[in-house]
């Protein structure tokens, strides 16, 4: 009898600890969700000053009477409405990945999170810097290369949806691109490379980072090189870091 209880009794005991992982996930979820919700509401009163504020590097530097226009009779409505909530979700976002480390760090060991903690802050911590830096050094400094050498036969009146789509993309172009040192310290602790190995590979890095920036940015020099050259220096952050991350885990 004892026997054959055994086995039951350890389907049973897998099966309540199944339903409370999916609960937990449930719940965790929800917060999440709720935390973009709040986060939302409280800036659909500034929906228009949020739009105006990312418009600004261009039309600042927009000729004399020209300005936005919306292709779409719709597109002055949910363009700004759609800005406003990739905001939130950015705003959220710390919110969103503490709801997640909470459901995984009680499956981790001590080791494993007091190494994976510095990884997800830098991890949000750079993508922020890498947005920031598209927003107050690459665009207006893009728009201005586009506009000086923009024919004064062409007026430039860009439309509310496309120019959003077009910020968004630089957005986490630099965001993505400066998670460089996350990426490496990750390989390093899984043991895919060392340190070493990428100090020895510096030179084709170099050369992939700026293949990599001419495809992801604009087509002007301007961009390409404002993403590859903080990239390099990001990759020699990378290395330190990594070396300094193996060091500690070993």
């Amino acid at each position: 009898m004892n026997d054959a209880s055994e086995p039951q009794a350890a389907q049973t005991s897998g099966e309540s600890s199944l339903i409370e992982h999916l609960l937990e996930l449930r719940t965790r979820l929800l917060r999440a969700i709720v935390g973009i919700g709040v986060v939302l509401v409280a800036l659909l009163p500034f929906t228009r000053k949020l739009y105006d504020a990312l418009a600004h590097p261009l039309v600042a530097r927009l000729p004399q009477g020209q300005h936005f226009i919306a292709l779409n009779p719709a597109g002055a409505f949910f363009a700004p409405l759609k800005l406003t909530s990739f905001i939130a979700l950015f705003i959220a976002a710390p919110w969103v990945l503490y709801q997640l480390w909470a459901f995984v760090a009680p499956g981790l060991y001590q080791r494993e999170r007091s190494l994976a903690k510095p990884i997800l802050v830098s991890a949000v911590a750079l993508f922020y810097a890498g947005c920031a830096f598209a927003y107050f050094i690459v665009l207006p400094n893009v728009f201005r290369f586009l506009v000086l050498f923009s024919p004064s036969a062409i007026a430039i009146t860009p439309d509310a949806n496309a120019y959003l789509d077009f910020v968004m993309v630089i957005f986490f172009a630099f965001g993505l691109s400066f998670e460089l040192p996350v990426a490496l310290v990750i390989l390093v602790l899984l043991g895919w490379v060392t340190p070493q190995q990428l100090r020895d590979v510096r030179g084709y890095a170099i050369v992939g980072i700026f293949v990599l920036a001419a495809v992801i940015t604009p087509p002007d020099v301007v961009s390409q090189l404002m993403l590859a050259l903080p990239m390099c220096a990001l990759y020699e952050i990378g290395i330190l870091a990594a070396a300094s991350m193996a060091k500690k885990a070993a």
